[in-house]
C-alpha cells in the first residue's frame, strides 16, 4: 500500500503550518496539498515546505477535495487520508484508518461519537452534537445504511472508491461529503469507521445551514430509494 494524507485548505494561513508539523510523516508515503483559491498566506506557507500543491479556482469543499484525490491517485497513491488544513480533526486515531485499509475498506469514515458523551466532553456544542445526531439518524434510515455519524471530515479512501465516484456528477460543495457515501453504499464498495475527535475552539453553524443539510439529506435518500427501484440520476447514474 501507499497511503497519501492529503491536506485541504482554504483560507489556512493562521493554521496550515502546524497542521503541516502535526502530520505523522513517517506513516505516509507523500503529502499533497490541495487548494481552493486561498487569498491569504497559505499557498507561501505551503511551498516554503517543499510539499506538493493542487492550485484550484474556488470551487467548494467538493471541487477541492476530488481535484485533491485525483492528484494522490495519478502520483501512485492506493488510498488517501483526508486532512483539514484548519487543524479541527485529531490526528491520533490515524493508525486505526491504516487498519481499516489493510481490511480492504474502500471508504473509511470518522465516528465523533464512537463513545457516547465523548464530543460534548470535547466541546461540540450541544446544538451541533444533537443535529449531526439526528441527521445521522434520518440518513441511516433513508440510506438503508448502519452509521453513527454520516457527517465528519476525517476520512480516508480507496483506489477502487476513486475509481467508482469519479465520474458521477456531484455537488462541488460541502454536499459532496454525504452525496459519496450515499454513492459508495449504492455501488456496494466496503465502507467501515474509526474514532476520531475534533477541536470546537470558534466552531458555529447557523440554523440556516442545518436546514439546508437536512433538505438536501431529504434529496439524497430519495434519490438513493429511486435508484434502487431501478431508476438511476444524478450522481446515482
Amino acid at each position: 500500500m501507499k497511503i497519501f494524507a492529503l491536506v485541504l485548505t482554504y483560507n489556512s494561513g493562521k493554521f496550515i503550518k502546524n497542521v503541516l508539523d502535526t502530520i505523522p510523516k513517517n506513516t505516509f508515503d507523500k503529502i499533497i496539498c490541495s487548494d481552493d483559491g486561498s487569498s491569504d498566506q497559505t499557498i507561501n506557507i505551503i511551498q516554503n515546505e517543499n510539499i506538493t500543491l493542487v492550485r484550484n479556482n474556488h470551487g467548494g469543499y467538493g471541487s477541492n477535495l476530488f481535484s485533491g484525490l485525483q492528484k494522490c491517485f495519478d502520483e501512485g497513491a492506493s488510498h488517501v487520508v483526508e486532512v483539514h488544513g484548519d487543524g479541527q480533526y485529531d490526528l491520533k486515531f490515524t493508525e486505526n484508518m491504516f487498519q481499516k485499509f489493510i481490511e480492504g475498506n474502500d471508504l473509511v469514515l470518522g465516528n465523533r461519537f464512537y463513545e457516547h458523551g465523548k464530543a460534548l466532553k470535547n466541546g461540540m456544542p450541544k446544538y451541533i452534537y444533537y443535529g449531526n445526531k439526528f441527521l445521522t439518524f434520518i440518513g441511516s434510515i433513508g440510506l438503508n445504511i448502519k452509521s453513527s455519524d454520516l457527517f465528519p471530515g476525517f476520512r480516508g479512501y480507496s483506489k477502487k472508491f476513486f475509481e467508482t465516484i469519479k465520474s458521477a456528477n456531484f455537488s462541488p460543495g460541502y454536499q459532496f461529503s454525504l452525496e459519496i457515501i450515499a454513492k459508495s453504499h449504492f455501488e456496494n464498495l466496503k465502507i467501515s469507521s474509526v474514532p476520531c475527535e475534533n477541536n470546537y475552539d470558534g466552531v458555529t453553524a447557523p440554523l440556516s445551514y442545518t436546514i439546508i443539510c437536512l433538505l438536501h439529506l431529504f434529496w439524497v435518500c430519495l434519490l438513493y430509494r429511486i435508484g434502487k427501484m431501478g431508476k438511476k440520476l444524478y450522481f446515482f447514474k
